[in-house]
């Protein structure tokens, strides 16, 4: 069986308010509370992965970096711009408006509440 990532712990200051940001920013579904006291707030990314977003008392950013294909990309871009979302080319000025991502064709970052850093790649 090749290793895969079931799922990744992502710091907040309020995991149900993280978790939804990003499950609107990027078009996914929240799933019920997780945990053995529901203090995690989960975000299936794909069959195998999801983010299960934490409350933590001094919460630091972390950096995700996801694949997306074309069609992905423009609906994510579309929703950043719908719902005021500052975004950016580059990891250092994620709020500069562009979309020329230094490693593909296209791909863009955006922070959160917390500054967890995400990064949208795209081949085309």
């Amino acid at each position: 069986m090749a290793v895969t990532l079931n799922h990744t712990i992502v710091p907040a200051a309020d995991n149900e308010r993280a978790a939804r940001f990003f499950a609107d920013v990027m078009g996914l579904e929240c799933l019920p509370p997780a945990g053995a006291h529901g203090h995690f707030a989960p975000v299936r990314v794909n069959d195998s992965l999801t983010l299960d977003y934490m409350t933590v008392d001094a919460p630091e950013g972390h950096h995700l970096a996801f694949d997306v294909d074309p069609a992905t990309f423009d609906r994510i871009l579309a929703r950043l711009k719908e719902l005021g979302v500052p975004y950016g080319s580059h990891p250092a000025h994620p709020d500069n408006g562009r979309v020329d991502h230094p490693l593909c064709p296209r791909g863009l970052f955006f922070v959160d509440e917390v500054r967890n850093l995400y990064e949208v790649m795209s081949p085309e």
